[in-house]
């Protein structure tokens, strides 16, 4: 499987678990994407992409016991996360009822007791567990979700938002940050 050999050429070693995930979570999103329109990612090549895309970061962040993701869409990067990270317990958020259906499906289906589903938009998220990440990919700029995920955060807290090049122009310098840059992602780690 390409995907793998791309992810170990960049030390990102995964148990063989999650390419079986991968697998038949493909073939889901694929055709569920047929109705539905969760994602523009309409081919296996572009979902490896997406997937390689949310799963990179496993290979520059410490453990974690628990992980929210605000705005799932069809799983990039929270439930990416999950089948990566097995021991994590993630909270995916996500406002559409028919992507949230589908990550429900997915999870029941691969059976990932690590995942919970809530369907609805982040301001509306009651319940006042903190986490461990809060990532986000796609939902807004920088200072929107820092407001958006301030319930959820604790000391010692890490955002990791998936950015592009605007990055650098949404940043508070007065935050602990730092930015890895791989191609034309920049992932910002900020520790709370």
């Amino acid at each position: 499987m390409q995907l793998q050999r791309l992810l170990e050429q960049d030390g990102i070693m995964l148990e063989e678990v999650f390419y079986e995930y991968i697998q038949r979570y493909k073939m889901h999103l694929l055709r569920w994407n047929k109705v539905h329109n969760l994602t523009g990612a309409r081919d296996e090549a572009t979902v490896d992409a997406f997937i390689y895309d949310a799963v990179f970061p496993v290979g520059f962040l410490p453990g974690i016991g628990s992980l929210m993701d605000i705005g799932t869409g069809a799983g990039f990067p929270g439930l990416i996360l999950a089948m990566a990270l097995p021991q994590t317990h993630v909270t995916l958020v996500e406002p559409l009822r028919k992507r949230a259906s589908f990550l429900q499906f997915v999870k029941a289906d691969l059976k990932l007791g690590n995942v919970t589903v809530k369907q609805c938009r982040v301001e509306a998220f009651d319940n006042t567990e903190r986490f461990d990440l809060i990532t986000s990919r796609a939902v807004t700029d920088t200072k929107v979700l820092l407001a958006l995920s301030r319930a959820h955060i604790k000391e010692g807290t890490l955002i990791l938002l998936y950015k592009g090049e605007q990055v650098f122009d949404e940043i508070d310098e007065s935050l602990n940050y730092k930015i890895i840059q791989i191609q034309k992602r920049h992932y910002l780690l900020i520790q709370m």
